[in-house]
């Protein structure tokens, strides 16, 4: 039992080594999904890995709340989580994060994040999960003030998921490496 986490770049490999974990454990798997298709490109991404996705895995779609996706999935399933990159947009979207948000503003949603990350945390304590996500710092430093909020509250949320994680892996150019575990 325990968390694995799958950071790397955009586009660098990651759901794919995530997926080949997750069938690698042998045991039914519960894809929860927090892509949402707000344009046509990520339209036709969102079909892609239903595409490569074993046809027999359940599928969860949620892009708000995993904490309370993850109480109504069965115990015994592995849980796939992609992504939190994704989970983490949809939210400041959500919370109609913009360039004129106060202090005060940003300090609250980024209590909320790690509040939420916390919670979903603990409900992966006692499941096998896989979670996929991005390094948020890897194309500098946003040059706006809601990319530089999503920079600190995504790479907020992999910080908590690193350090609750058995395993870290990071994939580069489609090569995975173990970091953590």
């Amino acid at each position: 039992m325990g968390i694995r986490l799958v950071t790397g770049g955009v586009r660098s490999g990651k759901s794919r080594f995530a997926e080949s974990i997750c069938t690698s454990l042998g045991r039914e798997v519960i894809y929860i999904a927090t892509g949402t298709a707000v344009d046509t490109e990520m339209e036709e991404r969102i079909i892609r890995h239903r595409e490569q996705r074993p046809a027999a895995w359940g599928l969860v779609e949620e892009p708000f709340r995993l904490p309370e996706a993850v109480a109504k999935v069965p115990g015994h399933a592995v849980l796939l989580i992609d992504s939190l990159t994704a989970w983490v947009s949809n939210r400041m979207w959500k919370a109609n994060a913009t360039e004129v948000w106060t202090k005060e503003q940003k300090k609250r949603f980024l209590s909320l994040m790690k509040d939420d990350m916390g919670r979903l945390l603990q409900g992966l304590q006692e499941r096998e999960a896989v979670l996929v996500t991005d390094e948020a710092g890897w194309g500098g430093v946003s040059m706006n003030a809601v990319g530089r909020l999503f920079q600190e509250a995504l790479g907020q949320v992999n910080q908590q998921a690193a350090e609750a994680a058995q395993e870290v892996w990071l994939v580069v150019s489609g090569i995975p490496w173990r970091i953590k575990g």
